[in-house]
């Protein structure tokens, strides 16, 4: 597992790109912040996390449970579950909305077009709303609420 980047993956820069493209101006990994966001866009009060569906636990295509060392699994998953969470809930506290683009938002059979991502999430970061998510599995792309 030391293997797997934490940072730089390719479905954030992919993001990172697109957005940088568009115009928005942000900063990567804020030590400050919980969780070290992905990017935070300080302009718009707002930072936005990529998740990987299979190390965050995503009910989509993409996760399936490993079969092997089942107990290990679950308590990383669900640890890095509740991590989120926390995280969410201190940056919520704080002032600061979040937006978690998942992976099969952007790779798998219901990926959204690149496209599309960007101009939800560029609307969401000039709209001012809540927490939300964008994934593949939601289809219109953008769905709030206080998980």
């Amino acid at each position: 597992m030391a293997g797997i980047k934490g940072k730089n993956t390719k479905p954030e820069l992919i993001i990172r790109r697109g957005l940088h493209r568009m115009g928005f101006r942000f900063r990567l990994h804020d030590k400050k912040l919980p969780g070290k966001p992905d990017m935070v866009f300080k302009k718009y009060h707002a930072v936005i996390q990529v998740q990987g569906c299979f190390w965050h636990g995503h009910d989509c295509h993409l996760f399936k449970w490993p079969t092997t060392r089942r107990k290990f699994w679950e308590d990383k998953i669900n640890g890095n579950k509740a991590r989120d969470t926390r995280n969410r809930a201190a940056l919520d506290g704080q002032g600061i909305r979040t937006l978690e683009i998942w992976e099969c938002a952007l790779k798998g059979r219901n990926r959204l077009p690149i496209e599309e991502v960007l101009e939800i999430t560029a609307a969401w970061l000039t709209r001012g709303d809540g927490t939300a998510s964008i994934d593949g599995e939601n289809q219109q792309g953008l769905s709030g609420g206080g998980r």
